[in-house]
């Protein structure tokens, strides 16, 4: 007896996924945007070059390292909250011949910050305080360090509001563990006793703790007639100043000086014409 011929079925074979989709998915669960992005580029590049599987990884993780740390760079840029974004790039120091140049210079490096010190800026408006304070803050950013940046008078209504809708705590620990806070123009407008305190308090927690930089138009003496009580000013100064750079910026308001000379190009300017 003779075994029965047997019928060959053919199974349907699932359709292979094409390896690109599947890296590009796994690149996604890794979080490699820079990967998915480059590696066929990169991959062409070293095939060409004859480069080995070793240095191709290399080239894509540098890649993906350098996106990252710029995305992450912008993310503290933007958090800061700067007004404006300024370097030392564009600013004239020939025009503030007393300004210590060489000291600026030296503080952009940031070791004072990691070091926990301070800088206060003094002097009139119009010199540079507030692009030098920015320019610093910037540097921070870029070195990789948390900044806050924000005027006296909208500390003192942020600390208010955040004390009326209890949240007070919660915004002093921000303001306590940013490495690099910015205060800029105390001493234009004068605070409330509730809002003093409420600044000394800041002052308190980042002594030792954080860096601080602020800028005045006022010399420590005259702090008084904004923080309106000779104690607390003394206690606020006493901690600020324990570990202090002083950028004395006074002379002529350099706007002021750059309107004039764009007056005089353009009286110059029509009588030639």
């Amino acid at each position: 007896m003779t075994d029965a011929p047997v019928e060959m079925t053919t199974a349907h074979a699932p359709t292979a996924v094409p390896p690109q989709v599947l890296l590009v998915n796994h690149f996604k669960a890794l979080k490699l945007p820079t990967f998915a992005r480059e590696y066929e580029k990169v991959s062409a590049d070293c095939a060409r070059e004859d480069v080995d599987y070793p240095r191709y990884l290399l080239r894509l993780c540098e890649l993906e390292r350098i996106d990252r740390e710029r995305h992450n760079m912008e993310r503290r840029i933007r958090l800061a909250k700067f007004p404006v974004t300024k370097s030392l790039d564009t600013f004239d120091f020939a025009a503030i011949p007393v300004l210590n140049k060489s000291l600026v210079l030296e503080l952009m490096r940031c070791e004072w910050i990691d070091k926990r010190e301070n800088i206060i800026a003094l002097g009139p408006s119009g010199l540079g305080k507030t692009h030098t304070a920015l320019a610093l803050g910037l540097a921070a950013c870029q070195k990789g360090m948390s900044v806050a940046f924000t005027t006296a008078a909208a500390l003192m209504h942020e600390l208010m509001e955040a004390r009326d809708e209890k949240r007070l705590r919660t915004l002093q620990k921000q303001l306590a563990n940013v490495k690099l806070l910015i205060i800029d123009e105390l001493g234009y407008l004068p605070f409330t006793a509730i809002g003093a305190e409420l600044l000394f308090e800041v002052f308190s927690r980042r002594y030792e703790h954080g860096a601080t930089l602020v800028t005045s138009n006022l010399p420590f003496d005259q702090w008084t007639s904004v923080l309106g009580s000779e104690r607390l000013t003394g206690a606020l100064l006493d901690r600020l100043t324990h570990h202090v750079h002083i950028l004395e910026m006074n002379g002529e308001s350099y706007r002021l000086a750059t309107s004039k000379k764009r007056q005089k190009q353009n009286v110059k300017s029509k009588s030639i014409e």
